[in-house]
């Protein structure tokens, strides 16, 4: 088991690393004396974040797989090698999915599930090649574990869809004996700036069904207990100290979690009665 406890002095990348909790990872990252590099699309928060936490940045769009892999070239010729990976970016822009258009599951599913996947295809070779302690840690979220989400299901399916990548990118890991490690954060509420997701659609989409509501402001939602993005930052290096392979930020949802698998369990033996021939 891979377990990296001291982060000082190695070279770690951040997607979505200009604000919300990639910036908050970043953060943590750079003030234990690591090497940090942000990647985002958004080059003004970009270029004053990285200012402000020390780090390089580049712009980076991770829906496209020729952009991951000149961040990923980068870091190589800065820094000769690279230890720690955080395929984070993402967008959460609501829609039913009755209403959701090809061009509205294109998008959602380029930046959120590819961008892991492009980052997973640019870095595990470089986190490989040099024999150290390594790790990747893709975000996923709470909606990874449970899908009844008002509006948020087509989120919802890219996250599962990590969740199942990152469990099965760890196992194999594990199996071959890597000195790599992977883990899925699965974050809950966090002051971040996911609600204004859609600011990062290319422009001159028309017809899409998504709209983008701030859940901060859902009475139900603002009584839980919210984040700050450095205190995720704090969680995720924590479970790297100990191996995590699944990262929770908000343990106190675990009965979300548990009902789900209730329901599974209910419908297994139903089944099961079934073969048996007693229904």
């Amino acid at each position: 088991m891979t377990a990296i406890k001291d982060v000082s002095g190695l070279v770690a990348v951040v997607t979505g690393g200009a604000s919300g909790i990639g910036k908050g990872i970043a953060q943590r990252l750079a003030e234990r004396g690591a090497n940090v590099v942000i990647a985002d699309i958004e080059e003004g928060p970009l270029s004053t974040t990285a200012a402000e936490i020390a780090a390089v940045g580049v712009r980076t769009d991770v829906s496209d797989a020729a952009s991951v892999q000149a961040l990923a070239d980068q870091v190589l010729d800065r820094f000769g090698k690279v230890h720690l990976v955080f395929n984070n970016a993402g967008v959460a822009p609501e829609s039913a999915i009755a209403d959701m258009t090809v061009v509205d599951w294109k998008w959602i599913i380029d930046v959120n599930l590819h961008g892991v996947i492009h980052g997973v295809n640019a870095f595990l070779p470089l986190l490989k090649q040099h024999g150290e302690p390594a790790y990747m840690v893709n975000t996923s979220s709470m909606g990874g574990f449970v899908a009844d989400m008002p509006g948020l299901g087509a989120y919802a399916t890219t996250k599962f869809a990590i969740m199942a990548l990152t469990e099965a990118l760890a196992c194999e890991l594990e199996r071959e004996g890597s000195t790599v490690g992977a883990a899925v954060l699965a974050p809950g509420t966090v002051r971040s700036n996911i609600a204004r997701s859609l600011r990062t659609r290319p422009a001159g989409v028309e017809d899409s069904s998504f709209v983008q509501n701030d859940i901060s402001e859902n009475k139900e939602l603002a009584a839980l207990r919210w984040l700050d993005p450095a205190e995720v930052g704090d969680i995720v290096l924590a479970g790297l100290a100990r191996g995590e392979t699944h990262i929770v930020t908000h343990p106190e949802w675990y009965p979300m979690v548990a009902e789900r698998a209730a329901r599974i369990e209910a419908a297994f033996g139903r089944a099961s009665a079934v073969t048996a021939g007693e229904l």
